[in-house]
């Protein structure tokens, strides 16, 4: 039984991370299918990120304006801008259940942000 936040009765824990919809307390993992003990479960990350390089606006802006001054100014075509899209998925399972939870890739760091998250929840999953 739980109560309204959707901790257990009787061990109110407080949250120490969350990773997507998945919160982790000391002895409980909290997911929107329900609550379940964080002994035993077992944590994977998958990158599903890509990147995508392109020439940036401001090189193709530059190269125009330069390619009538000088023949220099192809070289400004040379600027590259990188953007980082996908997400990284996130799986938790134990006894009885299993959860994954998709989360965006905002930058390049997105990737060991949540794999140094799940490393936490690993850590927790071995102490308990």
């Amino acid at each position: 039984m739980s109560d309204m936040i959707g901790y257990p009765t009787g061990l109110p824990e407080p949250p120490l991370a969350a990773i997507g919809d998945i919160t982790i307390s000391q002895n409980w993992i909290h997911t929107p299918a329900g609550t379940h003990p964080i002994r035993g479960s077992v944590w994977t990350v998958t990158d599903m990120t890509y990147q995508h390089e392109s020439i940036s606006t401001t090189g193709v802006v530059l190269a125009l304006i330069f390619f009538w001054f000088c023949l220099l100014g192809l070289l400004f075509l040379l600027m590259k801008e990188r953007r980082v899209g996908g997400y990284v998925q996130v799986t938790v399972q134990g006894p009885g259940f299993h959860h994954a939870t998709m989360i965006p890739a905002t930058g390049p760091q997105s990737v060991f942000t949540a794999q140094q998250m799940v490393n936490y929840a690993r850590s927790l999953a071995a102490a308990a």
